[in-house]
């Protein structure tokens, strides 16, 4: 049952608007910082309803800026120190989940990256290489021999592969209601079935009334182009996901995980996948359209070419599978900015608060958004709010047509690039032209 809805006008502190994870780790960690705070959040559907509730189970230390923003921003050394807080988020939100005795079926297996094609490797190594250039050791990322990548995941073909040991696998359902519950428990009011129309200096407007508030904080991600003025803020773009029955050990045996490494591989059109705690392969990926106009919808959820694709795509990685069934499929839209550059801030001179554009990475960074408010509220000096992307301000995207042209264009191109790359047994020429326009570094 939904949690009962904002009863009227009301005045808080500071009022959240969405409960997802950005939102609710933002909550988690204001109550702790200090107690007296009046604290409120409000939810248009239920707790963990969107991104946070369906995504890959990835908390993952994957940050979507591109290091040469991060870079410009502040230097080197901060972009570094922005990714080693990444890794430390990762086992913190382990941390949490243990202390407050949130059964999230978190597992810190690390993730592996197969590599089956030649220039799929050679992009593997070239990544370690870079990595090792900006200061990240053999103990953040290393490459695999295809006997190694076999043995962790024994799909067909494998030539090698990377792996790095910051990501945990979760699922993101039992996070984000564990963590609703603890919020709630805490003291702060979480109302759902709240509409929120618009947003400003001191104030959220709802269909129950206004709630007055000195600190707003937007943590709507996707669904930000619903709120009034914020349109081309971000796009939401969706991604969808299936999942098999619970397999046997001996089908678990011949296929690996055993550690439940979340796994992808290097072609540019995004899969990714986790073995999770039951004993299915839960498997996801991009490729559904962009809907005009930033559209939002829950016919959008699903797109049976899309659910075909993905597990086809699984059946070929994993002939392991059989006669498997698929017993699930699902989808969800994601927040991609123009730059694609996560942000998370606060203008103190409006008291207006934001996170958000995680381009799908969002499941750890929530946590580090949530750390980074909670100190920029409070004015506490921490090196978090220090970090390189504190404060930035991505540029709108263009109006429509041009945005359902370009978007969509996108998404397409990537499926061409890879099948150029089998066509031609070459680096796509797509994929280079693309990669500043899909946030390539």
């Amino acid at each position: 049952m939904p949690r009962p809805a904002l009863p009227g006008p009301a005045s808080y502190d500071v009022a959240i608007v969405g409960a997802g994870l950005t939102g609710l780790w933002t909550a988690y960690y204001l109550r702790r910082a200090d107690p007296a705070l009046r604290i409120v959040v409000l939810e248009q559907e239920i707790a963990g309803f969107g991104a946070s509730g369906r995504n890959g189970g990835w908390c993952s230390a994957l940050f979507p800026t591109s290091w040469d923003l991060l870079v410009k921003e502040s230097s080197a050394d901060g972009a570094l120190r922005l990714h080693r807080a990444m890794h430390e988020t990762v086992r913190e939100v382990g941390r949490v989940a243990e202390r407050e005795g949130i059964d999230a079926h978190f597992h810190q297996g690390g993730t592996v990256v197969l590599a089956s094609t030649p220039l799929q490797l050679e992009r593997l190594v070239e990544s370690v290489r870079i990595a090792r250039a900006r200061g990240f050791s053999e103990d953040d990322q290393r490459m695999l021999d295809a006997g190694e990548a076999r043995r962790m995941l024994a799909a067909e073909p494998v030539l090698g592969g990377m792996f790095t040991p910051h990501c945990a696998a979760i699922h993101p359902a039992r996070l984000v209601r564990g963590l609703a519950r603890v919020v709630e428990a805490a003291g702060v009011p979480i109302f759902e079935q709240t509409p929120v129309r618009s947003i400003g200096p001191g104030r959220v407007e709802t269909d129950a009334g206004t709630v007055r508030a000195g600190v707003v904080l937007r943590a709507t991600e996707g669904y930000t182009p619903g709120l009034e003025g914020l349109r081309r803020t971000v796009v939401p773009v969706y991604s969808l996901m299936v999942a098999t029955e619970p397999l046997d050990d001996a089908t678990w045996d011949s296929i690996g995980l055993g550690d439940r490494p979340t796994f992808t591989d290097g072609r540019h059109l995004i899969i990714y996948g986790q073995r999770t705690a039951d004993g299915r392969l839960a498997f996801g990926g991009r490729g559904a359209p962009y809907h005009f106009g930033s559209r939002i919808s829950p016919a959008y959820d699903a797109e049976p070419r899309v659910f075909d694709d993905l597990r086809a795509v699984l059946r070929r990685m994993l002939p392991q599978l059989g006669d498997a069934r698929f017993t699930h499929q699902w989808g969800g839209c994601l927040g991609i900015t123009r730059d694609w550059a996560a942000s998370v801030g606060l203008d103190r001179a409006t008291g207006m608060g934001w996170a958000g554009g995680y381009v799908g990475d969002g499941v750890a960074t929530t946590n580090l958004v949530g750390r980074t408010l909670a100190d920029l509220v409070t004015g506490a000096d921490s090196d978090l709010v220090t970090l390189p992307w504190v404060n930035h301000r991505s540029r709108p995207w263009e109006p429509e047509p041009l945005r359902w042209l370009g978007i969509n264009a996108g998404l397409r191109a990537m499926t061409l690039a890879d099948s150029e790359e089998l066509r031609t047994g070459r680096q796509s020429r797509i994929a280079r032209v693309m990669a500043p326009l899909t946030g390539g570094h």
